[in-house]
């Protein structure tokens, strides 16, 4: 058996916070209904790029999941949809706050079909508050949330993260409030409502930068790769290219003074990591002027020999490449009934037991809609209509 065999999910999402939360509970085991409009999913006209006919962006994030086709503007098609929530465990939707009211497919609508329906609603900024009804988008969760201030490099613009964490961190917020809530519902027979937001999820993930603030009254500023808190922790050029280097503790630092062989690394200005914080740019300078003499392999080859935690920054092409990536099941290939062989991303979640699986390729739009309406009780000329 799967983690979650049995869980049923009906799926209102598109383009990618919400796809992510199903995909992940999909891979989990759960049956996941993907509700489409006549036009689809937006992104299944992303790109390029596209793997033939079929959009790459599309393909990485709706594995595992059936496609119905449905117009919930249409009485007949919204008669549909509630019957499927009526046998479901999960609704999940990342419209707009309001949308779903007003398309009387709401909660309090959901709930006299199914008083146990869990809905898991993801927004750009919540159901509640000033900014509710504003659009939202990563860029910009990733900007009001502050991300942006402290990303990349002292004296230069703000800049985002290089893929889309607000969008995919939300989604995984919700599959762990679907979760949660899933296990509540054993325990009082009750469904409930789950309100998540791109915006939440930045903030809440400062964590150490909000308690450097609170403490110190001072923003958080960029520092490239560079952690606030540690020193030396971040990526170093060396004569070929970059590697990354973690000192994390005073423990760690002896060892790496021992390996280094550099007098200056003695000064007692830098035996503790408070010190080493304090006197950072010359602590830096001295050790880049360093490692810019050799490759990188041969300073991680150094490092290794002593445990000292360090790295090479690898590009996409390196990490699907990678011999560990391959062992931990990380780079899969899966069968597609119209492109072959496609690879795509593994499930990070393991199980002893009940590991995550994939079982099905992204689907071709409406493919499950004859099907899914046949299990409903509709007739097979009703499932053609």
């Amino acid at each position: 058996m799967s983690a979650l065999e049995g869980i049923k999910i009906v799926d209102l999402t598109r383009i990618l916070s919400g796809p992510y939360c199903t995909m992940t509970l999909a891979d989990l085991g759960a049956e996941v209904i993907k509700i489409e409009s006549p036009q689809g999913d937006d992104t299944r006209q992303w790109g390029p790029p596209f793997v033939e006919n079929e959009s790459a962006y599309f393909l990485s994030v709706n594995r595992n999941k059936k496609s119905l086709v449905l117009n919930l503007k249409k009485d007949t098609d919204r008669e549909i949809f509630l019957k499927l929530v009526e046998k479901a465990d999960v609704v999940v939707e990342n419209f707009r706050p309001g949308t779903i009211d007003r398309l009387n497919i709401g909660y309090d609508v959901l709930k006299k079909h199914n008083p146990k329906i869990i809905l898991a609603s993801i927004s750009g900024f919540g159901q509640t508050g000033a900014y509710a009804q504003k659009p939202g988008y990563d860029v910009l969760a990733q900007g009001m949330g502050g991300l942006m201030s402290v990303t990349g490099e002292a004296g230069r613009p703000p800049t985002k993260a290089g893929f889309s964490l607000a969008d995919v961190g939300t989604g995984m917020w919700a599959g762990f409030g679907i979760l949660a809530a899933l296990l509540e519902r054993e325990k009082s027979g009750e469904g409930q409502w789950i309100d998540v937001s791109l915006l939440d999820t930045i903030v809440s993930w400062q964590t150490y930068l909000a308690g450097n603030y609170f403490a110190s009254g001072k923003n958080p500023e960029p520092l490239g790769s560079e952690h606030p808190n540690i020193v030396p922790y971040q990526a170093f050029e060396s004569a070929d290219g970059h590697f990354i280097l973690a000192v994390g503790n005073d423990g760690l630092w002896e060892k790496f003074v021992s390996v280094m062989n550099m007098d200056e690394l003695n000064d007692p200005k830098f035996q503790t990591n408070p010190l080493r914080v304090s006197n950072r740019n010359e602590l830096i300078s001295l050790l880049q002027e360093t490692f810019r003499t050799q490759p990188s392999a041969k300073w991680l080859e150094m490092f290794e020999s002593v445990k000292i935690p360090c790295g090479p920054v690898n590009k996409f092409s390196d990490i699907l490449e990678d011999p560990h990536m391959k062992d931990r099941e990380m780079v899969v290939e899966n069968d597609h009934p119209v492109l072959g062989k496609v690879k795509m991303l593994g499930t990070p979640v393991k199980f002893s037991r009940t590991p995550g699986r994939i079982t099905s390729s992204p689907p071709s739009l409406g493919e499950h809609t004859e099907a899914i309406l046949q299990e409903l009780g509709y007739s097979l000329d009703e499932a053609v209509k």
